[in-house]
């Protein structure tokens, strides 16, 4: 019987096949017919089938093409069969259809839901946004007020909802009770006042908080949420009166007295920070000597006020959301190190723990837009970031009745109008606001 070999080529005689090669050398030469064959008849090369594997065929888990909607009006065109295919980016579950997230087309029936009694609605915000060309998304300012008016639970949980705003149409979807507080809110932008208007802030801090004393009889308590803070309402003769009285004191210091020009709506930033250096880390030079130097830190302290105002249609009423932020630097605590050297002996060197005051404040007030707002952060770290004296150690508090680095700060609040009418006071400086960030986070 004549023997079979495999021509080696290495300079070798011909080595005989083995009953085991045989057997490898048919299987190559199947695989190889399947290949070509599947090559002649045009099929996918990256189609694989589960049943070759002892899975559940592609054909049976594959979902409809129309997603279990009525094909009335469809083309009655075959797709290719994509059964047990496994596209770029699937996952192996997903390629059997069993994907992880079940959706459903709503282009294809062509409907919402609509089971609490949902409508669709536009409401038009060019008669706002028209006038406010040197503003970044205007219209951002409206959905800002829809969602503290109406919180933004109602837009993210039953029943089914949506809000969306561009520069001149503002798209509602929603319940009526929901479409009746969003078109309360949208007619004070769009029926109010689009000229600019001025808003009077001043802040103080008063180191000791006896002022009330005298000012108690003039102003009118108002509920405030947040711990510590007091506001009052006062006609604008008693403001003028109690302002007297506090620039009558000694420790009185007034940080900010500012006339904004802003729209009705916007937001307005009041910033005054100050950065304070310090030592947070000792690290090895790269060139060997010294052998180590301070990396230095920063702290920014002072305060940052964001104010955003919302009048009524009549004017009459000031709706006004108040964030304030003061950061006070109170003292550096030293900590001294003992850093090793390569002969065996120690740098020592210094650095600097800062221990920081914060203060924090976001609320929402409603009054009269002829009276003044008066708040009262009670004493808290002082606005203009100063550290405690050095001196404290002989406690003068005891007999000044204040805190060092402590200050009662105090904001007042007026609506002063139109900016045009406004615009020759010969007072504090006007100030433009400035477009506020549209991506920001925490505006609610």
């Amino acid at each position: 019987m004549a023997s079979r070999y495999r021509q080696v080529y290495c300079g070798q005689a011909p080595v005989p096949l083995s009953g085991i090669d045989q057997g490898m050398e048919s299987m190559r030469l199947s695989t190889l017919l399947i290949v070509m064959a599947t090559s002649a008849l045009g099929w996918d090369a990256n189609f694989v089938s589960a049943q070759g594997f002892g899975l559940p065929g592609g054909g049976g888990n594959t979902a409809s093409p129309t997603n279990g909607f009525p094909t009335t009006g469809v083309p009655s065109t075959a797709a290719p069969s994509t059964a047990g295919r496994v596209n770029s980016g699937q996952t192996a579950v997903q390629s059997l259809g069993q994907s992880p997230v079940s959706t459903t087309s709503v282009a294809a029936d062509k409907t919402l839901p609509s089971g609490a009694g949902q409508k669709y609605r536009k409401y038009d915000l060019s008669p706002y946004t028209g006038h406010l060309k040197q503003v970044v998304r205007p219209e951002q300012a409206v959905v800002d007020w829809i969602i503290r008016e109406t919180g933004s639970d109602a837009w993210f949980s039953p029943p089914f909802g949506f809000l969306n705003a561009d520069h001149s149409t503002l798209s509602v979807y929603h319940t009526p009770e929901m479409h009746q507080v969003v078109g309360e809110v949208v007619e004070k932008f769009v029926a109010g006042d689009t000229e600019p208007q001025v808003l009077s802030v001043k802040v103080l801090n008063v180191g000791n908080p006896n002022w009330r004393s005298r000012a108690q009889l003039l102003m009118q308590h108002v509920g405030v949420d947040s711990p510590g803070v007091q506001a009052w309402l006062l006609s604008k003769e008693n403001a003028a009166m109690v302002m007297n009285q506090l620039r009558q004191r000694t420790d009185t210091r007034i940080k900010q007295d500012l006339n904004l020009v802003l729209h009705n709506g916007q937001t307005q930033k009041l910033t005054s920070t100050v950065g304070k250096n310090y030592v947070r880390n000792m690290r090895q030079t790269p060139t060997g000597w010294p052998p180590y130097e301070p990396e230095t830190g920063e702290i920014h302290v002072g305060y940052k006020v964001e104010i955003s105002p919302l009048l009524s249609t009549d004017g009459k009423v000031i709706d006004c959301v108040i964030k304030a932020e003061i950061d006070q630097l109170d003292k550096l605590l030293p900590v001294d190190l003992e850093l090793p050297l390569q002969n065996n002996q120690v740098h020592r060197a210094q650095i600097d723990v800062p221990q920081v005051v914060s203060w924090r404040l976001n609320e929402r007030f409603r009054w009269p837009s002829d009276m003044i707002l008066l708040l009262s952060c009670g004493v808290v770290a002082s606005p203009d970031g100063k550290p405690a004296s050095p001196m404290s150690f002989l406690n003068m508090d005891m007999l000044t009745g204040t805190t060092t680095g402590r200050a009662d700060a105090l904001m007042f609040i007026q609506f002063k109008g139109r900016a045009s009418a406004n615009l020759t006071h010969t007072g504090p400086s006007m100030q433009m606001a400035s477009p506020h960030n549209p991506t920001s986070r925490g505006r609610y």
